[in-house]
């Protein structure tokens, strides 16, 4: 287990949040559920306290901390996408009940920030091309959910 393990506080849907998380994507699983042995802010003695979950590879926590303490955009999860199929994939999935923003941001119904982007994205913005990555950058700052197929066009200067 790594040192540091981000702690998401949810009011009391910390388990069907880590299910939901872990449902997107691969090496993704919940690793133990902690239920609580005296009466918290979130519930009674016996009702579930800590979920211990890993998305990605990465270990993290989701409290039923009580009430709701909002996330922000200030910290949220980046998944650079392999292809268009999976921003799209994980965006709707993750979009279902939430909200979108600009550039590949969104909120998801737990009110948890993510950015969904494709892979190709810092290649593109650090590329040797610098009106290239401006052009990809410009069209990037029109866009709600990321296409890395009209990035790259962009990049490229093919017309839109």
């Amino acid at each position: 287990m790594s040192k540091i393990t981000p702690c998401l506080w949810f009011a009391s849907e910390a388990e069907e949040a880590a299910r939901f998380y872990v449902s997107l994507l691969p090496d993704s699983r919940i690793d133990h559920v902690q239920r609580s042995v005296v009466d918290t802010p979130s519930g009674p003695a016996g009702a579930i306290l800590l979920v211990e979950f890993t998305l990605a590879g990465q270990s993290y926590l989701a409290l039923n901390g009580g009430p709701r303490a909002n996330f922000t955009h200030a910290v949220s999860f980046m998944i650079n996408c392999e292809d268009q199929a999976e921003v799209d994939r994980l965006w709707d999935a993750l979009l279902e009940g939430g909200e979108p923003d600009q550039c590949g941001w969104l909120r998801d119904r737990y009110g948890l920030s993510w950015q969904i982007a494709p892979a190709i994205l810092p290649k593109l913005f650090a590329g040797p091309d610098r009106a290239g990555a401006e052009r990809a950058m410009r069209a990037m700052m029109q866009m709600v959910k990321l296409d890395g197929p009209a990035l790259q066009r962009a990049y490229d200067g093919a017309a839109q």
